[in-house]
């Protein structure tokens, strides 16, 4: 017997715990306006650029092969002919799985970050450090390999991980790997340190505020799937309750 469509096993909640979730939304969102907002005034910017400089300078200095090759192996993962794909992987995974409000919140991410790489980029229109010991294009701030990277890994652990302790753990190792791909950036000179940091955060924060606007969609329409109870014909009494002896 086929059971009805509201008594279905209903897909499960994206977030444990929204309200946590919006906190940390906030305050990742909030930093993220801040970078941009420094680096888009002129004289913060100067003070900015001093700061990029020397660690620039400190990345040079330190510099050596085994280093190298390994922020080379972090420029290749950030490319596109690497993260279109695996992109479409976990997507085809969580539609085979039919999760569809966890794709949702997956795709958003990325659909977000990828409209807001170009435009920034040339609203900004940054020049990238000299001498790149890797192949660049367009402008530099924000890094697009750190936006990619990060809002790549964030969605994915909060569409594939269920909420609790294993995505805290995976959510850690997620963020981890941003700060690398963001450092491994700055370490090529393929842009400033600036542009590494605010790729990060803007990343993220498409993964966190898609997240919390799809797990609000998501808990509106279970609300509204929800079984009413079964009503009585019109003319039946209630039955009566038995009394207590």
């Amino acid at each position: 017997m086929t059971q009805p469509a509201t008594a279905r096993r209903q897909e499960e909640a994206l977030l444990g715990r929204p309200r946590q979730t919006a906190f940390l939304t906030a305050g990742v969102v909030a930093l993220t306006a801040v970078v941009f907002a420094l680096v888009a005034d002129h004289g913060m910017l100067a003070r900015i650029q001093r700061l990029d400089d020397a660690w620039l300078r400190l990345m040079i200095s330190g510099r050596a092969p085994p280093l190298t090759a390994i922020a080379k192996v972090f420029n290749v993962l950030g490319l596109v002919y690497v993260t279109l794909p695996v992109r479409i992987v976990l997507a085809g995974f969580l539609a085979l799985r039919r999760r569809w409000w966890h794709l949702a919140a997956f795709a958003a991410a990325i659909v977000l970050s990828e409209v807001l790489i170009g435009s920034l980029k040339g609203i900004y229109d940054r020049a990238r450090p000299p001498g790149s010991l890797v192949g660049t294009s367009g402008a530099s701030f924000p890094s697009g390999h750190a936006i990619a990277a990060s809002v790549t890994v964030v969605a994915a652990v909060i569409a594939l991980v269920p909420a609790g302790r294993r995505r805290t753990v995976w959510g850690a190792a997620a963020v981890a790997f941003s700060i690398v791909m963001g450092l491994s950036r700055a370490y090529l000179g393929a842009h400033w340190l600036s542009d590494a940091t605010a790729g990060i955060l803007l990343g993220t924060s498409c993964a966190l505020v898609t997240a919390l606007v799809t797990d609000k969609l998501q808990r509106w329409h279970n609300r509204g799937q929800r079984p009413t109870p079964p009503q009585r014909p019109a003319g039946v009494p209630p039955p009566r309750r038995a009394r207590s002896g």
